[in-house]
């Protein structure tokens, strides 16, 4: 299916930029003192912690053995037998190596090829084939079939394709993530929210005119269509525009931020002001004169800009349900406001 996205096809691996970014923003996010293996998506959305209490379940209910449910699966294919959904379910859950990926992925091919008239309201694999390369590292796995042509209408729905470029841009291949883009584009998968906010980032990490370009093409789309653009997405976004010198560009992006006060914003502010006040020695002493009352009052963070984009977002859905299950203490059976002095 050809794409309408021009400038994403144009683009064939850019080179990350040599120049100084606003704010350290050269440093890598995985060593960053905010960061973690996962620091894009939430955990409510890459879902691994689920994933492996899920296989430690299907493992322990398994009828048999791992080797003889595998061998029977061989003969299968062998055989050239019908590969039932459930079947899919059970493999995708006992897969724990490289090897076994292997038989994972011929299994995937022959259940596609027979069922691929029947994917609409069907399980969706493809999130947890993403899940399982993104525990063992398979990147590149997970690559070579969600670009297969063979395999489209496997992959239907964004989270597989979030989930990927997540795991591409923990490890830096942001030029990968940026193909899984162009992808998720070309087969027409509609983007959501945590689409953006990998897209706008990977073009922020690549730091070149061209993923600027990218960036920018990408948020006039979503305005036109309509789309949500969550503020951290806008962050990554002006972040790209100060690192590629387009000020004004920046400043448009930054004032339609709802709700601009949070610690990130209030630092793009504070990296610009600083690097524009460094040929002006008696505005910057000035600058640097209140800079410092603020970083003794606490209001000035030690992080760079950098970290404070990659952290690991806040799942807020998780933390909700947290509160409303814990408003009760279990020793006191007071409300939990008051228990907790007592505690």
């Amino acid at each position: 299916m050809a794409t309408v996205f021009r400038p994403l096809e144009r683009l064939r691996a850019p080179r990350p930029s040599l120049q100084p970014g606003v704010a350290g923003s050269g440093s890598a996010c995985g060593r960053c003192t905010l960061g973690a293996k996962r620091y894009l998506l939430t955990d409510s959305i890459v879902k691994l912690k689920e994933f492996q209490q899920k296989k430690v379940a299907v493992a322990y209910n398994l009828p048999s053995t791992k080797a003889i449910y595998f061998r029977n699966l061989e003969e299968k294919l062998t055989q050239n037998k019908l590969i039932l959904k459930e079947e899919l379910k059970t493999v995708l859950h006992l897969c724990q190596s490289r090897e076994d990926a292997e038989l994972v992925k011929s299994i995937i091919y022959r259940y596609h090829a027979e069922n691929r008239n029947f994917t609409v309201g069907e399980y969706k694999f493809g999130p947890v084939f993403m899940r399982l390369c993104y525990e063992l590292d398979l990147e590149d796995s997970a690559m070579e079939l969600i670009k297969d042509k063979y395999l489209q209408g496997f992959f239907l729905d964004s989270t597989s394709f979030n989930i990927l470029m997540d795991m591409l841009f923990t490890k830096g291949k942001y030029e990968s993530a940026l193909e899984v883009l162009i992808e998720m584009k070309n087969q027409d998968v509609k983007f959501s929210r945590d689409t953006y906010i990998l897209a706008f980032a990977v073009c922020y990490k690549l730091n070149s005119p061209e993923s600027f370009k990218i960036c920018t093409t990408l948020r006039e789309e979503a305005l036109l269509k309509g789309d949500v653009i969550s503020r951290r997405a806008s962050c990554f976004a002006v972040a790209l525009a100060l690192n590629q010198n387009q000020v004004e560009k920046a400043m448009s992006i930054f004032s339609q931020i709802m709700n601009p006060e949070n610690i990130t914003c209030a630092n793009l502010n504070l990296a610009k002001v600083r690097d524009k006040l460094k040929d002006n020695p008696t505005l910057a002493a000035r600058f640097d004169e209140v800079y410092g009352k603020l970083h003794v009052n606490g209001l000035v963070t030690v992080y760079t800009l950098d970290a404070l984009l990659c952290q690991v977002p806040r799942d807020k859905k998780s933390n909700t349900v947290l509160l409303k299950k814990k408003t009760v203490s279990r020793r006191t059976l007071q409300p939990l406001s008051q228990s907790l002095l007592t505690e």
